[in-house]
């Protein structure tokens, strides 16, 4: 199994869990995507980071 850090979109703690146990919010994962240099959808990736 893999463990990856999760931050609360609410109140900012760091967990493991889907829902954080101090305001009930959901996670976010604080990993980066992969990079790869043959990544067809970049572009829109990036466009829609704007």
């Amino acid at each position: 199994m893999r463990f990856q850090l999760r931050k609360c979109t609410k109140c900012g703690a760091y967990t493991l869990k889907e829902i954080c146990k101090k305001c009930d919010q959901d996670t976010k994962s604080v990993h980066p995507a992969k990079f790869s240099p043959d990544d067809k959808y970049l572009r829109y990736r990036i466009a829609n980071k704007e």
